[in-house]
């Protein structure tokens, strides 16, 4: 019987899982300490193995139920999975140009704020649109804009703002918000880094008009490859759906037709009566679907979302407690009224240290201590945006200070006590050789 042999593959998937995935010992030095990667169980490979044994290649009923418990997590309506957490930046920037938006709809070179110490794809959308970026500076220790940077850079053509919550750290979202609503300009939340994160007691994500999320094994949750589009509005939701899938006007599940009952009854566009509704497209779209084998993992792992979110907090201040009296550090700090669900930790080094930044991450990679720069730093300066148009308000001194002296290391669910403790030993070992 094919489910007696499915029911022994499937047990035999959690045989090798407990074989492959026991537990290693930790070993100072030697053992990698990596500062980001997914944190996965035996339920996550046999999700995925039970996925392939139905061969659901494609997006289908996985990856409907995903977006349906993923939404209600985050306490929002609508989620769209996309391939990819830059693909979600890439698809709700786009849908906000849709002709459906009318009069509110952007168009190429209107203005879009974001800030300059950012990852690139919250900013590539912004110029791949041909709208313009309008760059603003951070604060160190939280590493995030302030509603005030905001307000000073909105001018005649600005029309959206588009911020990732640094490092799982929430901006001041809800100021934020408000700003953008007196101004009617479109917010769209990066939220890649920061899922599960609060601010003012709501959800991270929950403030603009889009969400945007990646499960990229890094983060939060993991699909593998694979991002979400989230918002509360109907209509946008729409528009993202419609652009994510071709640009089609049909909202058939994949292998439906006719949910609707008229899928030969519209006349769209300039197209005869009667036109296949299936084949009628409302919007020049793309195809950024994820699969079901995606979505089955991200079931599996959406369960584990608190307690994943608890191992970072609880990371997070376990280092910062080893690290609080070394001389010559900028530590990170929560920005008031948010509780983070941190991505990891950043340090700046101070001026007047007596090492630079080079040093101290060359003996954290020796001790086999991954590291990570904040993103790009000051995004304006690197070869790829030279000869880009944007607009700077303000200096952008602290995203300099970052690119020269900033650096960031892991919290995430997979490091253990033992691997926090070196690691703030080790920093606090370079830091006294050099006093």
């Amino acid at each position: 019987m094919a489910s007696d042999t499915r029911a022994l593959i499937l047990e035999s998937v959690r045989k090798y899982d407990r074989e492959v995935a026991g537990r290693q010992e930790f070993i100072p030095g030697v053992t990698p300490v990596q500062p980001s990667g997914a944190t996965l169980v035996e339920e996550d490979r046999v999700a995925l193995v039970e996925a392939a044994l139905d061969m659901r290649i494609a997006a289908g009923v996985a990856s409907r139920k995903f977006e349906r418990k993923f939404a209600r997590a985050l306490g929002l309506r609508k989620a769209h999975m996309t391939n990819s957490g830059s693909s979600a930046n890439l698809l709700a920037l786009s849908s906000l140009m849709s002709p459906q938006l009318g009069d509110r709809r952007l168009r190429p070179g209107d203005e879009v704020i974001t800030v300059a110490a950012g990852f690139p794809t919250t900013i590539n959308p912004i110029l791949q649109t041909g709208m313009t970026p309008v760059f603003v500076d951070v604060e160190l220790g939280t590493y995030n804009t302030t509603p005030e940077r905001v307000r000073e850079a909105i001018g005649p053509r600005t029309r959206a703002i588009m911020i990732a919550h640094a490092l799982g750290n929430p901006y001041e979202v809800e100021e934020i918000a408000q700003l953008a609503d007196e101004h009617g300009l479109f917010l769209i939340e990066d939220n890649c880094d920061a899922v599960g994160s609060t601010y003012k007691n709501k959800l991270t994500g929950s403030f603009g008009d889009f969400a945007t999320v990646s499960f990229y094994p890094a983060h939060h949750i993991t699909t593998g490859e694979g991002g979400c589009v989230l918002t509360d509005n109907l209509v946008l939701a729409r528009i993202v759906e419609s652009m994510r899938d071709w640009g089609r006007d049909c909202w058939c599940e994949p292998g439906e037709d006719d949910t609707c009952h008229k899928r030969f009854a519209y006349q769209l566009g300039d197209l005869p009566p009667r036109y296949d509704h299936k084949y009628t497209f409302s919007h020049v779209g793309y195809n950024l679907k994820a699969t079901d084998l995606q979505a089955a993992l991200g079931l599996s792992q959406l369960s584990r979302l608190d307690e994943f979110g608890a191992a970072r907090r609880r990371n997070w201040q376990r280092l910062r407690d080893g690290l609080e009296s070394v001389p010559g550090l900028v530590l990170p700090v929560a920005t008031p009224g948010s509780d983070p669900s941190w991505f990891g930790f950043a340090i700046t080094i101070a001026p007047d240290a007596p090492y630079e930044r080079y040093e101290l991450l060359r003996f954290l990679e020796d001790r086999k201590i991954g590291t990570r720069l904040l993103f790009a730093g000051n995004i304006t300066r690197h070869p790829g945006y030279l000869d880009q148009k944007f607009r700077v308000v303000g200096d952008l001194s602290n995203s300099d200070i970052i690119t020269e002296r900033t650096f960031w290391i892991g919290v995430y669910p997979g490091l253990t006590t033992e691997m926090i403790d070196y690691v703030a030993a080790s920093i606090r070992e370079f830091v006294a050789a050099r006093g």
